[in-house]
């Protein structure tokens, strides 16, 4: 509370005069998903405070939006860690870029602050053809858009559940972000896997259309070499709640949450809010000194708003998925709002 209120005071303080109110571009994931949540409150939070309007494109795929902030084409995206790390070594989605591009435009990115809220999960209808998750073979299954880091961990996921990769043993099923509701409910796929936030108002249009069951990872294959392989991968971080608050966050929604103990445990897609290298000190303090300020509403603006697991606190580095191979440095005027918070920022998130 003491820190909470020293970070209204400073946001208070902040000059007005001379710093007109900024106009950021930004692009962010479909409503309904948390990503999105985060960033049109951010826009709220920054609007009332008067440090910018943010211009949002929804519906994006993070892929594009990555490089394009990289290319300092947008100010502003929410990116999965997989996704700078893909792009620092010119593989995957960036292969097209090469290495030494790829890793020229990594180091153009720089953070302004984290969250790892959508944990991988696994559903499907009950009146449909999977009735164990760890026999998949033959089925079709959604595992994320065409490309990016939601496929790669939806692969993965797969893979865990049943050692079948995608195209050998199932067919994985891919399309964009906004169509994954009407390309599930419409016959598309036997089952799938998301990295969802809780509650996630897609798996409850989805279930919208029938009972469904939503699995967590299950801890005999999280503790397996795969599983510790997948929990330690670049871009995941650990994700564990109590099941019956898991349960809760569905109350009323014809979903059936399915554990093996008493947590829902699973693998989270770590992110970070990133902005280019060049922006502006003093436009990255106050950004980021404003959504410090704004923790209450992200909190209480929504459900899933004690489920966020966004860093407002100290920077470990390690508990934000950084820190390993995966480096997106805090920019400066991001570290300065932290620490005249009263919070601590480890050495290896600074630039």
């Amino acid at each position: 509370m003491i820190r909470n209120t020293l970070v209204g005071a400073i946001l208070a303080a902040l000059p007005a005069a001379g710093f007109a109110q900024a106009t950021l571009t930004a692009e962010t994931t479909s409503p309904g998903s948390t990503p999105h949540y985060i960033d049109t409150t951010l826009a709220a939070v920054l609007d009332g405070a008067g440090v910018a309007t943010m211009q949002i494109t929804e519906g994006a795929t993070l892929t594009n939006s990555v490089q394009a902030v990289a290319e300092g084409q947008l100010d502003m995206a929410p990116a999965p860690l997989i996704l700078p790390f893909l792009l620092s070594r010119g593989v995957g989605p960036y292969s097209g870029l090469g290495k030494e591009r790829g890793a020229e435009l990594a180091g153009n990115l720089r953070s302004l602050f984290f969250t790892a809220a959508s944990a991988q999960i696994f559903g499907h209808y009950d009146s449909g053809a999977i009735s164990d998750i760890r026999t998949l073979e033959d089925m079709r299954i959604w595992n994320g858009p065409p490309r990016g880091a939601a496929l790669t961990s939806g692969r993965a996921a797969v893979q865990l559940l049943s050692g079948l990769k995608d195209g050998e043993g199932y067919e994985g099923i891919q399309s964009p972000w906004p169509d994954t509701v009407s390309t599930i409910t419409g016959g598309g796929a036997d089952g799938w896997t998301i990295p969802e936030g809780l509650p996630s108002g897609r798996q409850i249009a989805i279930a919208a259309a029938g009972a469904t069951t939503i699995y967590d990872m299950p801890s005999d294959l999280l503790a397996s070499e795969l599983g510790q392989q997948i929990m330690a991968a670049p871009g995941h971080a650990p994700y564990s709640i109590p099941v019956e608050e898991y349960r809760a966050a569905y109350t009323g929604n014809d979903i059936t949450i399915v554990t093996d103990d008493d947590t829902f445990d699973s693998f989270a897609t770590a992110f970070a809010q990133i902005v280019p290298a060049s922006m502006d000190e003093e436009l990255a303090y106050r950004i980021t000194t404003a959504y410090l300020a704004g923790q209450e509403r992200f909190a209480t603006g929504s459900p899933r708003g004690p489920y966020l697991f966004l860093s407002f606190g100290d920077i470990d580095g390690v508990s934000q998925g950084m820190c390993g191979p995966v480096t997106v440095p805090m920019h400066p005027g991001a570290i300065r709002a932290y620490e005249e918070a009263g919070f601590t920022v480890a050495d290896c998130v600074r630039p």
